[in-house]
């Protein structure tokens, strides 16, 4: 297959832990042609969604680790497969990126995750509709509204429904002296909207990564256990990942949100779940796939490529019929 990949700067990744090179190195081993470009190099032009994109070869080395051609436009209809794996921040161009990638598919293009799911789902916001699995949440702007919350549940964190890496996230208690400069610096004087939930004892045991692949979870999760003093277990702020099998609850969780999530053209999830509760749905460039394979021997990108080929050989035949 030509795959087609948008990502952040191949000079910005880390060859050794990111879940986009192992993407990359499955597909190679696969004899799979692999082309990369930048956000800002999709573009409509001449009436079609073209990428100006660089083929490149592995090369097996960790400090040069691969060699680009000079960079040629290509329409992402001519691709066998298009994938989003750029990170956020989800913000305007992110957006306009979805709106690119959705006309590109009504051109003929495959893209994986589907851009309009992708913006449709809020990979914070994404929660409400699977509440049965969450704990007590509150989505707003107002103070009055956020003291309350922490009033009446005690302990709480509370974050900005776009951020990553465990950014802006705070933890306040009913007790804090710095609850309302908390709030007010969180939601921008009112501002933003933001999340506030309960706080969960169980982040101790780790912030756990589960991943979705074409419906079915990978069977390891990755536990972010955070540092000394810390309530954040992402691995981006000191968090430690340790790969384990999944529990029941997680195994409840993943079965009833996969078959939903994968109908509506998300080949690849990432859940986050601390304890029993659900508190996100990643759906933009899910990670982990390295700690869980190094950990545990399981081909996560092996199932991914698999469920890959799968999806666009089940493609292929509906276009040919």
């Amino acid at each position: 297959m030509k795959i087609g990949i948008i990502l952040d700067p191949l000079s910005s990744l880390k060859v050794k832990k990111d879940s986009t090179v192992a993407i990359m190195s499955e597909a190679a081993a696969r004899g799979h042609e692999i082309h990369v470009m930048m956000q800002e190099a999709v573009m409509w032009k001449s009436g079609r969604v073209v990428g100006e994109n660089l083929r490149v070869t592995l090369t097996g080395e960790t400090d040069h680790w691969y060699r680009a051609a000079p960079p040629v436009e290509t329409p992402l209809a001519e691709f066998d497969a298009v994938l989003m794996r750029k990170d956020p921040p989800f913000d305007a161009e992110y957006i306009t990126s979805t709106w690119l990638l959705e006309q590109a598919v009504s051109e003929g293009a495959r893209v994986f995750n589907d851009p309009r799911a992708i913006r449709d789902h809020s990979e914070k916001l994404a929660i409400m509709q699977f509440a049965q699995f969450t704990v007590p949440t509150l989505v707003t702007r107002l103070a009055r509204q956020l003291h309350d919350f922490i009033d009446a549940n005690g302990d709480v964190i509370v974050k900005p429904l776009d951020g990553m890496g465990g950014e802006s996230v705070f933890r306040v208690t009913d007790t804090d002296s710095n609850r309302y400069v908390i709030v007010e610096t969180v939601t921008w004087h009112g501002a933003r909207s933001v999340m506030a939930q309960r706080f969960i004892p169980e982040i101790r045991d780790g912030d756990k990564r589960i991943l979705l692949i074409g419906g079915r979870p990978v069977p390891y999760c990755l536990a972010r256990i955070p540092k000394p003093g810390e309530t954040r277990g992402n691995l981006a702020a000191g968090g430690i990942g340790v790969a384990r099998p999944l529990g029941a609850r997680d195994l409840e969780i993943a079965g009833a949100l996969g078959p939903e999530l994968s109908k509506r053209g998300l080949l690849l999830v990432g859940l986050d779940v601390i304890g029993d509760y659900l508190t996100e749905v990643n759906v933009t460039s899910p990670t982990c796939f390295r700690e869980i394979s190094e950990q545990t021997g399981f081909d996560v990108a092996g199932m991914y490529m698999d469920a890959l080929e799968a999806a666009c050989s089940a493609y292929q035949g509906k276009t040919s019929r």
